[in-house]
């Protein structure tokens, strides 16, 4: 996750040198190439300042991680950070972890090109220095209310996990614990410290 930057009640928004128009859609987002990372939250956008070095290299650690797993058990796709799901509909909410799995039998013949229409089935969030408690327990819930059957929080200052699952129940793992798939990936397990090793 990362530090966000709220834009409301302009006609005009001047993002990285570029003007666009006022986006309040998903397909809006997606059309808008130039604008970098960013969110739409209840059809406010919501621009993300760049990830730092550890940040990034915790979610590509835990992506294939991931991905190596599910895809030699051929359980679905994992996908890589910023991309989108839009998880809500009028007003429109697109939400991008940091990693993301996808069960096979939810993606058909293939991806989308846009936005994929509804949540993962697992959500990774990795915490940023300023990120705040009720920002990331709002992020959750998000995931959550959409339909994610799991959602794991990665916090590199304590290296710990925080695994939340559907009934939203929170279990907290530290780096000496091992992470399970349970029903989701099944077989899936790893030491939490993995995610934390260069």
């Amino acid at each position: 996750m990362r530090h966000a930057f709220r834009f409301s009640g302009c006609a005009v928004y001047y993002c990285y040198m570029v003007a666009v128009e006022q986006i309040t859609t998903a397909e809006q987002l997606f059309q808008a190439s130039d604008l970098g990372r960013c969110e739409l939250l209840r059809g406010e956008l919501v621009m993300m300042s760049p990830a730092g070095s550890e940040h990034g290299m915790i979610a590509a650690a835990i992506a294939a991680i991931l991905r190596e797993y599910v895809k030699s058990h051929r359980l679905g796709v994992v996908l890589g950070a910023e991309t989108g799901f839009k998880i809500a509909h009028a007003p429109d909410t697109v939400r991008a972890p940091d990693a993301a799995f996808i069960r096979a039998e939810r993606i058909g013949g293939r991806l989308p090109k846009g936005f994929f229409p509804g949540a993962p089935d697992l959500a990774v969030e990795v915490l940023s220095p300023d990120d705040r408690a009720g920002e990331v327990f709002e992020k959750v819930q998000n995931w959550m209310d959409a339909g994610c059957v799991a959602v794991w929080v990665v916090d590199p200052n304590t290296q710990s996990v925080t695994v939340y699952d559907a009934g939203h129940k929170a279990t907290i793992l530290q780096s000496t614990d091992f992470l399970e798939g349970g029903d989701l990936l099944p077989g899936f397990s790893t030491p939490v410290a993995e995610f934390f090793s260069i």
